[in-house]
Formats: structure tokens, sequence, C-alpha cells
């Protein structure tokens, strides 16, 4: 599960209560917990020529939020899921779909703390993790994921092309649905942590799921990032070794690249850990490895 130690570099500055923010809709507006953004580095996709907005999946009988971006007017698209940090599907995860639209692709971010609370009022980390992100099944998660394929099967998608990927508490969970779901052809993982204890809610790590990988994922990681220290990726790297050897084609074709002085975050445009050469590189190599691996 991430931890404080991960979220280093995304405290804000000063602090803001649940009133400092007001969420209009899913992807609108950021966590309070992230504010104040940095706007002189964050990046900002047009949505001319997209359908985007909020969407209502179903799962079982609850309906679960999501932000949806695709081509307008276009049909069996291949789906990215778009895994949000701890922080939920605010601005940033919004546009980082609609990046993927202008791509081609659907691109679903659902709200997969809504059940537990709102992530995006919590001013506090501490208290986010404490009363939201802790509390969140592997289980239910797995199943919102799985929602949001069938929901694009009937909304323009081709689930035969299925990709994921997440950043932080998204990177995470973007390992385990690439053991969980053998419909996934690529993965990509953004500063996801690979290790840690286990309890009834969080089942396990991607360290202990090297073996059941549907589908090779591509590990984007920082060299300074002192949540996810590089002997945690050493022992990922480890797992997957020994998956190969015991024929796992996945896990075998899963790889790692390390960005040296990249903090935790890298990715995240809207705060000072951003690091813009880190980000564009390794956006590149997402849209590469969905390609290669018969996404796109």
């Amino acid at each position: 599960m991430t931890t404080l130690a991960d979220l280093d570099s995304l405290a804000p500055s000063r602090a803001f209560t649940r009133r400092a923010f007001a969420r209009t809709s899913v992807g609108a507006g950021f966590a309070a917990a992230v504010l104040p953004v940095e706007a002189q580095t964050q990046v900002k996709t047009s949505s001319d020529g997209l359908a985007v907005g909020e969407v209502t999946i179903g799962v079982g009988d609850f309906k679960l939020p999501a932000y949806r971006a695709m081509p307008a007017g276009k049909n069996n698209l291949p789906v990215v899921l778009v895994v949000s940090e701890i922080f939920g599907v605010h601005e940033h995860i919004a546009d980082v779909a609609r990046r993927f639209a202008r791509q081609g692709y659907l691109a679903i971010a659902p709200e997969l703390f809504v059940r537990q609370g709102d992530a995006g009022s919590y001013g506090e980390i501490a208290k986010l993790m404490s009363e939201v992100v802790a509390k969140v099944p592997d289980a239910q998660v797995m199943a919102d994921l799985d929602a949001c394929v069938a929901w694009a099967r009937s909304n323009g998608g081709d689930a035969n092309k299925l990709a994921v990927t997440g950043f932080c508490w998204g990177g995470r969970m973007t390992w385990l649905y690439a053991a969980h779901n053998p419909a996934v052809k690529a993965g990509v993982a953004w500063y996801g942590r690979l290790v840690g204890e286990t309890n009834a809610l969080q089942t396990a790590h991607p360290v202990n799921v090297a073996a059941q990988l549907k589908a090779p994922v591509l590990g984007l990681y920082g060299e300074k990032d002192t949540g996810i220290p590089l002997d945690t990726v050493e022992k990922m790297k480890a797992a997957l070794a020994t998956a190969a050897t015991s024929g796992s084609a996945a896990a075998k074709k899963s790889e790692f690249v390390i960005y040296p002085d990249a903090l935790h975050a890298f990715h995240a445009d809207y705060r000072p850990s951003y690091q813009k050469a880190a980000a564009e590189d390794g956006w590149k190599r997402c849209l590469a490895w969905f390609k290669a691996n018969g996404v796109a």
C-alpha cells in the first residue's frame, strides 16, 4: 500500500481545509491535498474533437462515476484504463485521459475511492490515507476495473485491445490488474509500490503476483523515489526473472526504466516533483509499449 514516505514530494506547502476544495464533477479541479498546484508546468490538453466528461458505470447495484475521453464519433477504439493516484480523478488524471484520446484511445479513469469517501476533499494526506485509501479492498478495485472494460465494450471500445496504466497507488493497481484480467495486452506502471505487508484488504503486492501476469508491464520509476527505493525494484526484477524461468511470457517481457535523479510523481506536472524530461520520455515509452504489445 502507498505510504506517507511515498508522498513526501507531494505534500502541500500550506494547509487546506475541505471547504477550500469544490469538486463540481469527476475530473474537474484538484484535490485539496495537492494545492497549491504548479500552474506554470501544468499540461492542459484540449477537448476539441473529443467526447469527454463524466459517465456512470454499473458495478452490480453500484453506480461508479468515471471520466471518459475518446475521439468524437469513433468506434472500435483501443481501450486504456487510467488509474489515479491516491487523490482520485482530478484535473490532471482527466488531462491524461484526454492525451490518450488524442492518440485514438477510449480512455476511462474511474473514481475508485468513491465508496470509502471523497478523496478530493481531504486536505491532509495522513487522514486521506487512513480514512479512505487504506479501506479500499484490492478485490473491489479489480471488479470496478472489470466493469469499466465491460462498459467500454458497449460504448465505442474494442476490449480486445485493452491496456492499463496508473500512477503511484494506480501504479500498484496496474501490476495487479495485469495479473488479474487475461484480456489485458499491456500495462504501464508509473512509480507504483512493488512490495509491502498484506492484510485482509490488500492481499498481494506486485512482487507476489509476478508469475500470474497475463500481460507484460513496463515499470517507470525514479532513482530518488524515497518511498519506492531501488532495492524494491530489484526484488521485483528478481520475481519476474523467476517467473520467466518458470515459463511466464508476460514476466519475461516486462521491463523497468529507472530515471536518474527523478523523484516520486515525476509525471505529475501540477506538482513540484515534476520532471519534464522524464515525464515526456515515459509518455513516449508508454505509447510505444502499448503499440508493441498489440493495443494500438
